[in-house]
């Protein structure tokens, strides 16, 4: 584990939280923080890290302060599980080439997901996604990934990796993507032909005005997913202003409850928050609302701790439902309220009470219909 450390440079608390003086309820005294001396992670379940690789969006771009000026405002929130450990490991050394960042980031994020912990990842461009995915490959884990973005990055005719990246992340060998998840797309960025070749791959792709309609349905979207990554450039431009200057978009509000519900999230590894552009920041508001979206994060893990496992029948309400001929179990949590849906190899997966609703009209449940669909 300290072999990862050769690839961090410690935090400068200092440089961060200048003149401050944090208090004991504050996440600054609460977390173990890599300043002089690498910190003990034993027993630690959430690693931050950062990385301030810009390269894929911006080729002369120098490194980014992104990582620093989002700590500055998670420091000084306060921390309301302190039973949770967790540990700031620093930066990602910069390499030489784009390349190198991506190859650091992937051995660290490897070396952490093996150990059982998981990840949070502060961004640096959108591209960095794919060493994100790439550390999967290193594991050879077969996952589910979801990013939460306004566009999709399949621009195959662009020299900039932020956007084409999902070219090679869903296409690349080997693939260790089962399923892709795309959420808050917004149609005008997208071409009608490219939603009709993520169909085709079995991807499923929800479009922003869907999403806002009806949030709740991404819970178990992100409950299946073992990684999700989100570019700010899904929210709202009055709220995170970016390159991709968009009027629509997420609320603030809405992005905490996405990030919660990854958080919540039994499956999930690693969470990466990309697109934070300091200089477009000059009031640290856009920084405060990733801070913000942090801290609904760790909610979430913590939340997900009271969660029964499927096998402990008692803490289940069991209902069985009669769709196209297929008889199917459907699981509610009795601590949460969380459901699952049976498959026909009689593996569960995360769904919503909206798909038993369906069922039990004798409705094929979309997300039933889509999982067969990729098992084919």
């Amino acid at each position: 584990m300290q072999d990862i450390f050769d690839f961090l440079t410690p935090v400068d608390l200092f440089s961060i939280s200048g003149e401050t003086t944090y208090t004991d309820g504050q996440f600054a005294k609460h977390i173990e923080i890599y300043t002089d001396q690498i910190p003990d992670m034993e027993g630690v379940e959430l690693v931050i890290m950062g990385i301030g690789e810009n390269r894929g969006k911006d080729l002369t771009a120098k490194e980014s302060t992104a990582p620093d000026a989002i700590r500055k405002q998670l420091y000084q929130l306060h921390c309301w599980h302190e039973e949770l450990k967790i540990a700031d490991i620093g930066n990602i050394i910069r390499g030489a080439q784009i390349n190198d960042s991506y190859a650091a980031l992937q051995t660290v994020l490897a070396e952490l997901i093996s150990t059982g912990k998981k990840v949070l990842i502060l961004g640096g461009s959108h591209d960095l996604t794919l060493a994100q995915c790439g550390a999967y490959k290193n594991l050879n884990q077969i996952i589910e990934a979801s990013c939460i973005d306004a566009l999709i990055d399949l621009k195959g005719d662009s020299i900039l990796r932020d956007e084409n990246f999902l070219l090679d992340m869903l296409t690349g060998e080997p693939n260790m993507v089962k399923n892709y998840n795309h959420i808050g797309f917004q149609s005008y960025f997208v071409h009608p032909r490219l939603l009709e070749t993520m169909d085709k791959l079995r991807f499923d792709c929800y479009r922003v005005g869907v999403v806002r309609e009806n949030i709740e349905e991404m819970e178990p979207v992100l409950r299946n997913s073992h990684l999700v990554s989100f570019d700010l450039a899904a929210l709202k431009n009055n709220i995170v202003p970016t390159k991709c200057i968009s009027p629509n978009g997420f609320t603030g509000e809405e992005a905490c409850s996405l990030s919660q519900f990854a958080g919540s999230s039994s499956n999930l590894s690693s969470f990466g928050i990309y697109g934070y552009v300091p200089e477009n920041d000059p009031q640290g508001i856009a920084a405060m609302q990733v801070a913000q979206m942090i801290w609904y994060f760790i909610d979430g893990i913590q939340k997900n701790k009271i969660e029964a496992n499927l096998n402990e029948t008692a803490l289940f309400n069991e209902f069985h439902a009669c769709f196209a001929d297929i008889d199917s179990v459907f699981l509610q949590s009795k601590k949460t309220g969380r459901w699952w849906m049976q498959l026909p190899d009689k593996s569960f997966i995360a769904c919503s009470h909206s798909d038993y609703v369906k069922a039990s009209h004798n409705d094929i449940p979309e997300r039933w219909l889509r999982s067969q669909e990729r098992a084919v």
